[in-house]
């Protein structure tokens, strides 16, 4: 009892900062969500039930099946591989950066900045992507109730109406639905892995729009990888989370490794034939002689999944962006934080309203949106290169390597770098040289963005910030506080004074 009963003397005489040690991030409520609703985020945002759709679609635009069962199976663990690396920095921060505020630990500033920019790519895209296909399934729904909402006003009018509700609930918070969007996307899921099981009626008919080019199953790849990109959104709630180092990183491992399993599960049944009435209601609805009941079912688990996903993206990506703004890395106005529900509703109406802008210009031409999927899917896989990278880094950095965790950050950034070196070469022989100008352009937005901030140095300062202990999370006694190099009072080793 005497290392106790020395701690208790010692809370009574111990001296008391100035200024009270507060998180940075505390605006957001802390320890307030639970494993489940951190989980509904972190798959919603995957879209499992839409892509176990699409996924079986892209191996028949590949041609061959067993290929492209190979591809989703081995594209299943890279990312695997990825999360892995990723949990070594959930297991010892939370931050509402994500992997921006990952990578800085680890590759420092211009690569926090480089993930930063991909990362905030990504999740626009992937909800504006999601929003756009899931404002057009429901007026596929609405034309089956006898509602005309065809043209390019009606799906105004459809996604207008779409993106109010999604206002509504990303500013009430994560909790608000979250149960609710789970449980629906599992009903949605148990429908269609039943399609994809059960034996088919009839054979496949070819797809409407064959890939035609020699890098198909690269396409196919980044198409898997794509799909089960997300599981890392989990990580930008990491300081609303109640245990973040624990439900985080299980949630981080847990989403990749059942979506995977889904999805590999769907490619064999491309594979076999068993997901001919799945694919053949999805392209060609009731004309392909399934019944209007299961093609209807099909529209509305698909629709309530790319939904789902929109809704998860844009609050991970109002997550970034309130990051940025604490940091000083984007206007001040972009940390503002609603007084009553505590959401970052600045930074949620700016980023709803750039995806509802982005959906309504996809409605314009098909040309657009395939070069949005390259884009985003670039950044995704650079993204991921720079955290299994940073992983390595920092572990050696604090000595605690392990065999594993450097074996799949070595092989997680080598399969990153060679994806997107080998994407800029495909779709400029593909004669998409905007697209690959778009794409470098990106990787570099980075760096430039550092050198740009060198002018105002003390900008810098705040990078990478996450939930810190505070004084009241300590003990009298227990530790010692300082100022870091930001001015900010932070807990540090006790007996450390600077």
């Amino acid at each position: 009892m005497s290392a106790l009963a020395d701690a208790i003397a010692r809370s009574f005489s111990a001296a008391e900062p100035d200024r009270p040690a507060v998180s940075p991030l505390r605006a957001l409520g802390r320890r307030r969500l639970s494993g489940a609703e951190v989980l509904a985020q972190s798959v919603a945002t995957t879209a499992p039930a839409a892509s176990m759709v699409v996924l079986p679609v892209a191996m028949l635009q590949t041609g061959d099946l067993f290929t492209g069962l190979l591809t989703v199976a081995g594209a299943t663990v890279l990312i695997m591989m990825v999360a892995l690396c990723v949990t070594q920095f959930t297991r010892r921060q939370a931050a509402a950066g994500g992997l921006h505020s990952f990578v800085f630990q680890g590759l420092g500033t211009p690569a926090a900045l480089a993930t930063g920019v991909a990362i905030l790519v990504k999740f626009l895209g992937s909800a504006t992507l999601t929003l756009y296909s899931g404002s057009r399934v429901v007026t596929l729904l609405l034309a089956h109730l006898g509602v005309d909402a065809g043209g390019w006003i009606g799906h105004a009018l459809v996604t207008a109406l779409v993106t109010t509700v999604l206002l509504v609930v990303l500013v009430r918070g994560v909790r608000v639905g979250a149960i609710a969007i789970l449980a629906v996307e599992l009903c949605s899921l148990l429908f269609i892995v039943g399609l994809s099981v059960l034996p088919a009626a009839g054979t496949v008919a070819p797809p409407p729009q064959p890939v035609g080019t020699a890098h198909g199953v690269l396409y196919l790849a980044l198409a898997a990888i794509f799909s089960l990109a997300g599981f890392e959104s989990a990580t930008f709630f990491g300081p609303e989370a109640r245990r973040p180092m624990v439900t985080v990183t299980r949630t981080v491992l847990l989403t990749p490794m059942l979506c995977g399993a889904l999805f590999v599960l769907a490619a064999w049944a491309a594979w076999t034939g068993h997901s001919a009435t799945l694919i053949n209601a999805y392209l060609y609805g009731t004309a392909s002689g399934v019944p209007a009941a299961l093609v209807v079912a099909l529209e509305l688990g698909v629709c309530c999944s790319w939904l789902a996903s929109a809704t998860a993206s844009a609050h991970a990506a109002s997550r970034l962006v309130y990051s940025l703004g604490v940091e000083r890395l984007l206007p001040a106005r972009m940390a503002r934080v609603h007084a009553r529900f505590r959401t970052p509703h600045a930074a949620i109406v700016t980023i709803v309203a750039a995806v509802a802008a982005g959906a309504l210009v996809l409605a314009t031409g098909e040309l657009l949106d395939d070069v949005v999927r390259h884009v985003v899917r670039a950044m995704v896989v650079a993204a991921y290169a720079l955290v299994a990278a940073a992983s390595v880094r920092f572990m050696l950095r604090i000595r605690e390597q392990t065999v594993p965790v450097l074996v799949a950050g070595v092989l997680g950034a080598a399969a990153g770098v060679g994806l997107l070196g080998y994407l800029v070469v495909a779709v400029v022989l593909d004669g998409r040289i905007g697209t690959a100008a778009v794409i470098v352009g990106l990787l570099a937005a980075g760096p430039l963005w550092q050198l740009y901030l060198r002018r105002r140095p003390a900008r810098l300062d705040a990078v990478g910030a996450f939930d810190c202990a505070e004084s009241a999370d300590v003990l009298p006694g227990a530790g010692a506080f300082a100022a870091d190099a930001a001015g900010n009072v932070v807990l540090v080793r006790r007996g450390r004074t600077s």
